[in-house]
């Protein structure tokens, strides 16, 4: 008996915290949690029940892992994953490029916010695929247009996103930076800047999956390789196995970028790490 309101006590003791508002959750817990939420989607997939019309439709995931297999050993797969990575890394290093110093500038000079924001604003709401024609004009069918594309599709909302980063800095930083003698540069670059770099980063992590949604838009347009061009050549042969295949490739990649956006935080800033 005793045995038994020990196991319940250990049991409620590794479950306490779970279903607590802003509870921080043991590193146990979050290998449970994971492995329910993604063993449960991914035994879902598989296991769902299919008509024999709706097997062509809506393969199993061994069906679509097994397809990958065949694109990467017998199709050349891997370049098309590479040249993807490729324009996903040049495109968001040029937004960041961008969008870091004028987020910044404008997050801390009222007077910059002031003339950059209501141009910035508005043209978040403008859908990237929309400027599909011009740059076709401008830039032809090559990576050039694809790369604009992806930078279009994201570097309007990292400025604006960067610019409330930097106005989330306590102003009493600021001030005694500047009280012991600091320039505005200077306190742009010694204080604000390390302060909000925590923020950037997380922001970055977060549009860094939004120039992922983007890439099958910027690729099916007059490619002939990437993950999007594979998915088009797949759509005309109804193979949707392969697009599958794709979709799950582009999900694995999206993870991966973002756990190493993580990676760099937790080694960058120790002291924002969660106690466990």
């Amino acid at each position: 008996m005793n045995g038994g309101m020990g196991h319940i006590g250990e049991t409620r003791g590794f479950l306490s915290g779970w279903f607590d508002f802003g509870a921080s959750l043991t590193l146990s817990a979050k290998v449970v949690l994971l492995v329910l939420g993604v063993g449960g989607f991914l035994l879902l997939w598989q296991f769902a029940p299919r008509s024999e019309s709706m097997q062509t439709l809506l393969p199993s995931l061994s069906q679509t892992v097994a397809t990958m297999g065949q694109l990467f050993t017998e199709k050349d797969f891997g370049l098309d994953v590479v040249a993807s990575i490729k324009r996903i890394a040049i495109s968001f290093a040029i937004a960041a490029a961008i969008a870091l110093p004028l987020g910044i500038l404008m997050g801390s000079f009222p007077a910059v916010e002031g003339v950059l924001n209501p141009v910035v604003s508005p043209l978040r709401y403008l859908p990237a695929p929309s400027f599909i024609p011009l740059l076709l004009a401008l830039l032809g069918t090559g990576d050039e247009q694809k790369i604009a594309l992806l930078i279009i599709g994201v570097v309007w909302f990292l400025i604006s996103l960067v610019m409330d980063n930097t106005k989330r800095v306590p102003m009493e930083l600021v001030e005694a930076s500047r009280t012991l003698g600091a320039g505005r540069l200077r306190a742009v670059a010694f204080v604000i800047l390390p302060s909000a770099l925590p923020y950037f980063l997380d922001t970055m992590r977060q549009m860094l999956a939004v120039t992922w949604t983007y890439l099958v838009i910027a690729e099916i347009v007059a490619s002939t390789d990437g993950i999007g061009a594979v998915m088009m050549r797949a759509r005309r042969l109804v193979r949707m196995d392969i697009i599958l295949a794709c979709i799950l490739m582009i999900g694995v990649l999206g993870f991966l970028s973002d756990a190493l956006f993580r990676y760099v935080r937790w080694l960058a800033f120790p002291y924002l790490r969660q106690p466990r």
